[in-house]
């Protein structure tokens, strides 16, 4: 079961919370999260316990423990929603001009046909 840390301060390392978390049960693993482009870290973490029980009284005993002056936020990790990607499409529909009747006007020059040097409407 994936365990949900939050609230962790800068300098807190993978050793810190497995040292916590090893005395409720195994720790499999200790997952830090890290800005992308930055590498900076996020304040938040996911552990995961191999036993739903253990990982249940780790979550009940930890949450609101100081750690390093920092209250944690301790619950079971919910699953990582998938992201829909915008298609091309959709914003270009959106920014393209809405036409009048005869294809060319704006809604500012309604009615007027407006021709250019050949003769030709636009």
């Amino acid at each position: 079961m994936d365990v949900y840390v939050g609230n962790l301060s800068p300098d807190v390392g993978k050793d810190d919370l497995t040292e916590i978390f090893d005395k409720f049960g195994e720790v499999t693993e200790v997952r830090l999260i890290k800005d992308r482009f930055r590498g900076k870290f996020k304040g938040f973490a996911f552990i995961t316990m191999p036993s739903d029980e253990q990982a249940k009284k780790a979550i009940e005993e930890t949450n609101g423990q100081e750690l390093k002056d920092r209250a944690l936020t301790v619950s079971v990790a919910k699953p990582k929603a998938e992201r829909r990607r915008k298609s091309r499409k959709r914003t270009r529909k959106r920014n393209k001009k809405k036409r009048g009747i005869y294809g060319g006007e704006d809604r500012n020059d309604f009615g007027i046909r407006r021709r250019g040097k050949s003769g030709k409407r636009y």
